[in-house]
């Protein structure tokens, strides 16, 4: 059997794990990487942010050219679909940017191995390459990057042609004409968005009484507010029971729902059903609870502060180890997790990692909301400031939505930011960098803000904390 031996074996090659190798290597390490998908990238890049981006920006483009260029004078009849050629493009975005990873790993000297790794010893990873064959990495150091599954609903079986994961509803092959969407959180509401957008109906049954868990509450209730108005039904405190294949070549897919508290029991159909109910740390196979790396309740690999596990030199960052499911949360840890290996300081803050609906408004959060602030008996003051206030916003016509920040009541200390907004997403970074430097509201108030732009809203809100907001 081939052998190899490295600095640094990373299986895994998504965001957080193809981003630890690329900086183990800038650090001088010798590199190999290890992820069985053809393509580099993770779930995000091929199956994830990356294709739902391109067709949430497709789709919007679409409803866009039917209902909105109108009113600015624009118009150019009704717009007819080419969803092949819209799936088209979302597949050639992928492949780019998978290719571009794989000039990355070139560039940065990273050896690239395409098979499943499997932990056979603390130093040892064997891969069966997808090409045939078997090869043992060994190294001083391994980092275990393997992503995240999609969590399954007892009762709904996913075939990835009528009942789906977030997987099969980015590739489609025709707009259902009905779609259930299971899970009222990030995923669901963004893919429901495309298919709501292309001319499905949309309707989101939601376990919980709200939306967007984990959210603030009342950016929450307003986002909820919008999708409705664009034509998304919401089904809260309700579950799902059961599926079953209806129609003529089961064409259909007949729901059974409940109340979340218990109760009589009703039927939906749908063309199409996506089960988006959360992920789960991606393990399987893996080898290391067999070499005795500790996991959590949840599946989650135990680490501490330095991303070690319990056996020397297996490290893990990402979806695997505590925290939010998120790429650039994965990154941050790629990166930090590089350093500490080559002995440097590598660090971690938590409290300022964004969250992103990509909507339309888009939601962003970052930091504590007031749910929290609350419950952790935090004096704190609001300061919001409502985007149709908003020069740019009003002569853009995207006007629905709001910024919130929260602040100490004491130090003025930024504590959480909330927008829900156009380009939140890109906006929300500003209140990070603030308060990654534990910036004050102040501080962001006292910040000049190019004149009109959607960014004055949040200027606004932090010079309304102090109540003296001039444009509201």
């Amino acid at each position: 059997m081939d052998q190899e031996s490295f600095d640094v074996v990373v299986i895994g090659a998504g965001p957080g794990g193809y981003v630890a190798a690329i900086r183990a290597a800038q650090l001088g390490q010798k590199v190999a990487c290890v992820d069985k998908r053809p393509g580099p990238g993770g779930t995000c890049l091929n199956v994830g942010c990356i294709p739902s981006k391109a067709l949430l920006h497709s789709s919007e483009l679409f409803e866009q050219a039917a209902h909105g260029l109108a009113a600015h004078g624009v118009n150019v009849g009704s717009p007819t679909l080419d969803l092949a050629a819209m799936m088209a493009r979302k597949d050639k975005v992928v492949a780019d940017l998978c290719a571009g990873v794989e000039g990355l790993f070139r560039k940065n000297k990273v050896a690239h191995f395409r098979g499943a790794g499997t932990l056979t010893g603390k130093n040892e990873v064997t891969v069966a390459l997808d090409d045939g064959g078997t090869i043992v990495l060994t190294a001083a150091n391994v980092v275990i990057a393997t992503g995240s599954d999609v969590t399954p609903l007892p009762g709904v079986k996913i075939d990835e042609a009528r009942i789906v994961s977030s997987t099969g509803a980015l590739s489609l092959d025709q707009v259902p004409q009905s779609m259930v969407v299971i899970g009222g959180g990030y995923i669901g509401l963004e893919l429901g968005s495309v298919w709501r957008r292309l001319g499905a109906k949309v309707t989101v049954v939601e376990f919980l009484d709200r939306i967007v868990p984990g959210m603030d509450g009342e950016l929450a209730k307003q986002l909820q507010r919008v999708l409705t108005r664009q034509g998304i039904n919401f089904r809260l405190n309700t579950k799902v029971t059961g599926a079953k294949f209806i129609g003529r070549g089961k064409k259909g897919v007949r729901l059974t729902l409940e109340p979340a508290t218990g109760g009589d029991t009703e039927t939906v159909d749908a063309n199409v059903v996506l089960v988006s109910i959360g992920r789960r740390p991606h393990t399987e196979g893996l080898g290391a609870v067999a070499i005795g790396v500790v996991v959590n309740e949840s599946g989650r690999l135990l680490v501490d502060d330095q991303f070690r596990t319990n056996v020397e030199g297996v490290y893990a960052i990402g979806d695997v180890v505590r925290g939010p499911m998120l790429a650039h949360k994965a990154e941050d840890e790629g990166i930090a997790v590089a350093e500490i290996i080559a002995g440097k300081a590598g660090h971690v803050n938590y409290g300022t990692i964004p969250g992103v609906v990509y909507t339309w408004p888009e939601a962003a959060t970052v930091g504590q909301n007031e749910e929290e602030l609350k419950a952790a008996g935090v004096d704190y003051k609001v300061g919001k400031f409502a985007f149709l206030a908003n020069s740019r916003g009003r002569a853009n016509a995207t006007t629905d939505g709001f910024v919130k920040i929260l602040a100490d009541s004491q130090t003025d200390r930024v504590l959480g930011v909330h927008i829900l907004g156009p380009d939140a997403g890109e906006m929300i970074a500003e209140a990070v960098t603030a308060m990654e430097f534990a910036g004050s509201a102040e501080d962001i108030a006292r910040t000049c803000h190019a004149h009109p732009t959607l960014s004055e809203a949040l200027r606004e809100a932090a010079l309304a904390v102090d109540g003296r907001a001039i444009h509201a």
